[in-house]
């Protein structure tokens, strides 16, 4: 029996020889191309590009050989190329769609396929459903394409140079550089090799990289650029007197910063950090969008500038519509996704590192002091992620109690039930914790945030004992 392909929050993944095979890429790009002819039927154009992983080239020209028989015109992308960029090139070469080879941060051993719309955003679960059901249609019989159409040669094209020049329209780069900042780029041995960096050396900024080659197994780990796997960011930093770190993940679609003195800023802050700053340089005031388990400094924020706040499940395809929309200045998620309006409607962890630096430069402060000053303003808020392992009878105990209401939690009244996804639990003081359980593993994401730190010990302890008791 074939293996059963699935989109998920990010299009399909899977481990490389296991599931992601040759003959399973072959039934997904069939299955797209049904899908892309089923909305398009004549001159479709389909962007075919990749992240750095193992046999990507390989991937490529098959799916590009696959849409040919189609009468789809692949364009073709010759070098890694972070998603953000390829969103972009979808939009400004009015192309059909995008088969993007990455598996994003996940660890080296696996693969994925990301589908992207016309409109540059991942294709929201109406589309990868229709992409599951065409490749269901094709295992059932696959029959090669219309003998009629005629088959198209692939063309090439290069997003890096459209996708920089966007940057430099949105980047004040002469700011940047006149601060005399110095920064130091991990791009993890990932997509974004050669982009951020090389954007703020042409302006004359002092810019030193890390894990600047390609190695397909990302130095052994995850491309993850998260707390732990920032030593090396962190020794040039000090090496350099540098007074930020930025770092993106294998296909840039995620973001890592960190301050001057070491510290590593959680995603939370980040996002509400350059909320607060675009609304004072930009002056933008139509909106801000994040999940629901992002940060509640968020809401404070929106809140004192009097701008509409926009809670979406979690999924950056969701802020994706809004920024569509142009319902909102910027859209942020927890798990380190951001993008602002006016830009790609996909998660751009290389536009979030260049602002934080444009951000540390104007305001002359460290983002530690820029986060101070930002509670001092709205007061303080400190979030908290953690995974939780069940067994089946644990599970199945949990997931009846996940559809009550409780009136009260760890002897603190609940002041608002919150089901935009999964459950939250706004309790009377302001703190609050979101359980969410995994469509893929017997795993619950607990989501919690307290408004000092002791609190958020003590909420975490009795989110942890409401799972389990």
């Amino acid at each position: 029996m074939a293996t059963q392909i699935k989109f998920g929050t990010s299009g399909w993944r899977a481990v490389m020889a296991e599931e992601f095979t040759f003959a399973n890429v072959h039934r997904a790009v069939h299955g797209i191309a049904h899908y892309v002819i089923s909305q398009k039927p004549e001159r479709a154009r389909v962007i075919v590009g990749r992240d750095p992983r193992f046999l990507g080239e390989s991937f490529c020209a098959t799916a590009a050989d696959i849409l040919s028989s189609y009468g789809i015109t692949p364009l073709l992308i010759a070098k890694p190329a972070p998603t953000p960029a390829i969103s972009y090139a979808v939009i400004q070469s009015k192309a059909d769609g995008a088969i993007n080879f990455t598996a994003s941060h996940n660890p080296p051993e696996y693969n994925g396929i990301k589908f992207s719309t016309p409109d540059g955003g991942p294709a929201l679960p109406e589309g990868t459903q229709a992409i599951e059901r065409e490749i269901v249609a094709f295992d059932a019989n696959p029959q090669a394409p219309d003998g009629n159409k005629a088959q198209t040669k692939s063309e090439s094209i290069d997003p890096r140079r459209m996708y920089l020049s966007r940057l430099r329209e949105i980047i004040d780069l002469d700011v940047i550089k006149s601060s005399g900042v110095k920064i130091v780029f991990d791009p993890m041995w990932g997509a974004a090799r050669g982009y951020s960096d090389a954007f703020l050396r042409e302006a004359g900024v002092n810019v030193a990289t890390v894990h600047d080659t390609r190695d397909v197994l990302f130095g052994g780990h995850a491309p993850e650029p998260d707390d732990h796997l920032l030593e090396d960011l962190r020794h040039k930093m000090r090496e350099m007197g540098a007074g930020i770190g930025i770092a993106t993940d294998g296909d840039a679609d995620r973001f890592g910063i960190v301050d001057e003195d070491g510290t590593f800023m959680q995603p939370n802050y980040i996002i509400a950090l350059l909320f607060d700053y675009l609304v004072e340089t930009r002056g933008w005031k139509n909106g801000v969008g994040k999940s629901v388990a992002t940060t509640n400094l968020i809401n404070a924020l929106a809140e004192k500038h009097k701008i509409e706040l926009h809670e979406t499940p979690v999924g950056f395809k969701y802020i994706g519509e809004l920024i569509k929309q142009d319902k909102i200045l910027i859209g942020g998620e927890e798990s380190a996704g951001l993008s602002i309006r006016k830009h790609v409607p996909e998660k751009d962890g290389v536009l979030a590192g260049l602002l934080c630096c444009e951000m540390v430069a104007r305001r002359r402060a460290s983002l530690g002091k820029q986060l101070a000053d930002l509670f001092a303003k709205v007061g303080s808020f400190y979030p908290l992620r953690e995974n939780f392992r069940l067994t089946p009878e644990v599970k199945e105990k949990f997931t009846s109690k996940l559809r009550s209401d409780p009136s009260q939690f760890d002897g603190t009244k609940v002041a608002q039930v919150v089901r935009t996804d999964g459950l939250k639990l706004v309790l009377a003081d302001g703190s609050w914790v979101c359980y969410r359980l995994s469509g893929t593993e017997p795993v619950v994401r607990v989501y919690s945030e307290a408004r000092s730190q002791e609190g958020l010990a003590k909420l975490s302890e009795a989110a942890k004992s409401w799972i389990f008791n």
